[in-house]
């Protein structure tokens, strides 16, 4: 790969616009310095939940290669083959977790720290018990790239066994889709409301959450920012990225032919970002509806061109929130406070067809059990967006 520019950076890691030197192909290729455990655990969540995707989708931005590089050495990285391990290597399998881009100074910064902690003991614990055999980690004190297991990067930089200085640094490298077209918000923001493309991002949106529930990945973490865009002769295309909060849910105890058995995935660790989490997700008790919330605040954002402005950064952001005096609540947490609480569904949009007006009212319901499924959204957004 030949990088040509550094198109963005933030605190867990720098993204290149590169072309492929045999085919000339423009990709994204994503430097993380595994310095820390956090950029550690976010970068092998990132690679576990793309990798297991066994077939690609035109809105779920796509994991073309991943290189752990030690010093001169580098090793791609594989997923196990219909295995429960997360990793495979030539050693040994054992299971981790992956990566997010955060602004050094963004007000999120903190929750994300909180919730990197709390999974990294979650993380470890389940490695420890798949990790009975002590000689990998000898093997990685000795230098020898060829029998380090990726997980061990976490357990090192926890221990402290191996210094990340700069004659010893690793980096992992991801190579994925390049999107010429910036971010949701960049792109919304900058142009006029278009009912046709609303439609079209709505379409997309849809499809793009019931592929990933269907192959049992909840994201976590679904807003404007982590929905990237991709210029074409037609409409703009999206690709829902930054997966660095994802969970692959274990394929035990779920039907693999009902693709509504993600539900019944159960997660307990606090995470995303505050103006698209659901109320549910803030008290670590949730399942893949959480994404289905954070999706309906995207959507209702998106229809109307809600916006609030960002703490600490003064950015301008696509959300929806509830106003109490001068100051915003984030509409999860306002309904945790109060879930008999009436939105004012549509706040701008008067000509809003009553279809869907009752969808987002469902999405953003605080009770999860009456929210629809991804795959009743994706059909019902199919049939609104007929009519638009």
């Amino acid at each position: 790969y030949e990088l040509i520019q550094e198109v963005g950076r933030g605190s867990y890691g720098v993204v290149y616009e590169a072309v492929v030197q045999w085919t000339g192909a423009r990709v994204a290729v994503k430097k993380i310095r595994c310095h820390s455990p956090e950029n550690v655990e976010l970068a092998l969540r990132e690679f576990w939940a793309l990798s297991s995707i066994q077939s690609q989708h035109p809105n779920v931005i796509h994991l073309k290669e991943c290189v752990l590089q030690r010093g001169g050495l580098a090793q791609r990285m594989n997923h196990g083959s219909g295995s429960s391990s997360y990793l495979e290597t030539p050693s040994r399998r054992a299971d981790s977790e992956q990566t997010c881009r955060f602004p050094a100074d963004s007000e999120q910064t903190c929750r994300l720290r909180a919730c990197l902690s709390a999974r990294l003991a979650e993380s470890t614990a389940e490695t420890h018990a798949r990790l009975n055999n002590a000689d990998s980690l000898a093997a990685a004190a000795e230098g020898n790239i060829s029998r380090l297991c990726p997980f061990q990067l976490v357990e090192t930089s926890l221990k402290g066994e191996l210094a990340f200085d700069g004659r010893r640094s690793r980096y992992l490298w991801f190579v994925t889709d390049f999107c010429d077209g910036g971010d949701l918000n960049a792109y919304l923001l900058s142009r006029k409301p278009s009912r046709r493309t609303n439609a079209s991002f709505m379409l997309q949106l849809g499809s793009a959450l019931a592929f990933l529930h269907r192959n049992r990945i909840i994201h976590r973490d679904l807003k404007p920012d982590n929905i990237l865009i991709s210029h074409g002769p037609a409409e703009p295309t999206l690709k829902v990225a930054d997966f660095g909060l994802s969970k692959v849910c274990s394929a035990s105890g779920l039907d693999p032919d009902e693709p509504a058995s993600v539900e019944r995935c159960f997660l307990s660790t606090a995470c995303g970002t505050d103006f698209y989490m659901a109320p549910e997700a803030r008290e670590g008790c949730y399942t893949a509806k959480a994404d289905i919330f954070a999706l309906g605040v995207i959507i209702w954002a998106m229809v109307e061109r809600l916006t609030f402005v960002e703490k600490g950064t003064q950015r301008e952001l696509l959300g929806s929130y509830v106003r109490h005096g001068e100051a915003i609540v984030p509409l999860g947490e306002a309904l945790l406070q109060n879930p008999n609480m009436e939105l004012l569904i549509p706040a701008r949009m008067k000509s809003m067809s009553a279809e869907m007006k009752r969808l987002i009212r469902e999405m953003l319901a605080a009770d999860p059990r009456q929210r629809p499924d991804a795959f009743e959204l994706e059909l019902r957004l199919v049939r609104i967006a007929s009519r638009e």
